[in-house]
């Protein structure tokens, strides 16, 4: 089993979306505080990023949010967070919460949050990054996405090994599971990131 004290949790900012995935949101925050794992993610006051975080805040939880500084001008930043970083670039942002993770789930998100879930997912396929990481596929959300992967790796534009630098979870409570249980990723089969 894994000793995870910290999860890092990408997601959505947008408002407008299905109460469905504010509950799960929530739902994943008071997991967290009740593990005492420490939850790290982008600091946003908004979306499924500000329900996360309050969830775990108010089940007694902690959360550290790191934000570049032009975020935090614009007052994108949630205010009531146990710590908030601030760096100076997207790339700095992405970087250190990584590096203050010992896993990743993924919530539904838009670009952002894609981005940020393929980007680690190189990492990881590449060796830089060796955590679980979990996409918590909400309602269907991630399918596409997941049958894009599948599709890469049936025409040989990744290896069959890389199918296993993800795992999917279709609640909280199996996302949970999983950090704990995937093997830590071996760092030599970087070797087999080109085909």
């Amino acid at each position: 089993m894994n000793e995870i004290t910290s999860v890092c949790v990408y997601s959505a900012s947008s408002t407008k979306i299905d109460s469905v995935y504010f509950q799960v949101a929530e739902q994943l925050g008071c997991l967290l505080a009740e593990k005492q794992i420490r939850l790290i993610n982008g600091a946003g006051n908004l979306g499924l990023m500000r329900s996360v975080a309050d969830a775990t805040l108010l089940a007694g939880g902690r959360v550290t949010g790191v934000i570049p500084e032009f975020m935090v001008e614009q007052g994108w930043h949630h205010t009531g967070l146990t710590e908030l970083i601030t760096v100076e670039s997207m790339h700095e942002r992405k970087q250190l919460m990584a590096d203050l993770s010992d896993a990743v789930i993924a919530l539904p998100g838009g670009c952002g949050t894609l981005e940020e879930l393929l980007e680690i997912i190189t990492w990881k396929q590449l060796g830089l990054y060796l955590n679980p990481i979990v996409i918590l596929n909400i309602n269907g959300f991630y399918d596409p996405l997941l049958a894009m992967l599948d599709k890469a790796i049936e025409e040989n534009f990744m290896r069959s090994q890389h199918g296993a630098i993800w795992s999917v979870a279709t609640t909280p409570e199996k996302a949970l599971n999983l950090i704990f249980d995937m093997p830590i990723w071996d760092a030599s089969i970087r070797k087999l990131a080109s085909i």
